[in-house]
């Protein structure tokens, strides 16, 4: 088990104890009725934003203050501001979800938090207490109940992020930064939803190397993936499959999702972690339900050329993609330079999913207390 999983498993007080560490100011200008229902009914991924954001600051001087819950809306940014410059940024994202009996939940809130200050160390930004970052996500989720949707499925998806907001022309860490949560009512990640999804395995560009901040969720390792993800886009493909920096031989992971491979033989395999991958709370998640079902997920390097290979030999029965927004997702297609592969799907990958989506659904018994309720 990693350190991060480790860290992830320390209980955390209940809702009601972090609760009000985020007050909210006043707000004159939420959104109408008529706004409201119109995004409330198309849920698309992202693009609307609730009413109030959770917002803090730190100095090198005073640490963290000015917590509080004020309206969404735009920030003062300098043109000097260091973030624009230099990139010292570090973000996350999660989901709030209603059950059907009306109560709102998150899914493994403990382990968002701690890969933030795992990201924030590696960019030399501050750590924020693991009970502020899960109370900014209380506080933000009981004042905008309302955004987190009803629909079977759709999500209120949170944003923790910070970001360097020194105003200055120099490369060192900022002396001053500033901590925001903010909420996004979200249907599916993917239009078609749950269905095989195919993949450019891209061998010109990667998205981060050794030594470098892969392991970090930060948005350069973002920024490095969207050319590559043109060029998929181009070519008919919806995501972009990474390899490794080094030897341009391994398989990393998806611009924003981790892989499995399941094996006609009943072998599950997925890419070890080697500090150019970001570790995944629903990759973790789906090792715990496997291990459960008495199945040994093996983390090893994946070569390009031997899983082709083997898909081409009939011993590759799945191939799938996990992450926070889109859950678990089969892929279909698997292309590159000089190969393209149509991929087997099979049951492995809609169980992972049910088996996951139920758990945070409150249909399925969580047996490790990965859910919190939040009201």
């Amino acid at each position: 088990m990693s350190n991060l999983e480790e860290l992830a498993k320390k209980p955390l007080p209940d809702a009601d104890e972090l609760a009000g560490r985020f007050p909210a100011q006043p707000h004159d200008h939420k959104a109408t009725e008529s706004t409201y229902q119109e995004v409330m009914e198309k849920l698309a991924f992202g693009q609307s934003f609730s009413d109030y954001m959770a917002h803090a600051r730190w100095t090198k001087d005073g640490g963290w203050q000015e917590k509080d819950l004020r309206p969404y809306g735009p920030l003062p940014v300098y043109p000097g501001t260091s973030v624009l410059h230099y990139g010292q940024e570090v973000f996350e994202g999660l989901k709030a979800y209603r059950r059907a009996d009306g109560t709102i939940w998150l899914f493994r809130p403990a382990f968002n938090a701690n890969r933030f200050n795992q990201s924030a160390r590696r960019m030399a930004l501050p750590e924020i207490p693991v009970e502020d970052f899960v109370g900014s996500c209380v506080d933000l989720v009981r004042a905008d109940a309302r955004w987190v949707p009803v629909k079977d499925g759709a999500t209120l998806y949170l944003r923790p992020f910070m970001y360097a907001s020194e105003s200055f022309l120099g490369v060192h860490p900022a002396h001053e930064v500033t901590y925001l949560n903010i909420g996004s009512p979200s249907g599916s990640y993917f239009k078609n939803g749950f269905s095989p999804v195919s993949i450019y395995v891209s061998e010109d560009y990667h998205r981060a190397g050794p030594g470098g901040t892969g392991e970090a969720k930060t948005s350069g390792n973002y920024a490095a993936s969207l050319q590559p993800q043109e060029i998929a886009a181009e070519k008919g493909y919806a995501q972009v499959c990474f390899l490794d920096g080094e030897t341009n031989t391994y398989i990393d992971e998806l611009g924003g999702m981790n892989v499995f491979v399941v094996y006609r033989d009943g072998k599950v395999a997925t890419p070890q972690l080697n500090g150019c991958i970001l570790e995944g709370g629903t990759r973790g998640a789906i090792i715990q339900v496997l291990a459960d079902e008495g199945i040994t997920v093996s983390e090893e390097r994946i070569a390009l050329h031997q899983l082709l290979d083997d898909i081409r030999a009939g011993k590759v029965a799945e191939f799938l993609a996990c992450g926070t927004a889109a859950v678990v997702t089969p892929i279909g297609k698997l292309g590159g330079k000089d190969f393209e592969l149509e991929v087997p799907t099979g049951p492995m990958t809609k169980h992972l999913h049910d088996v996951i989506t139920d758990i945070q659904w409150g249909r399925r018994e969580d047996s490790h207390g990965w859910c919190y309720r939040v009201s």
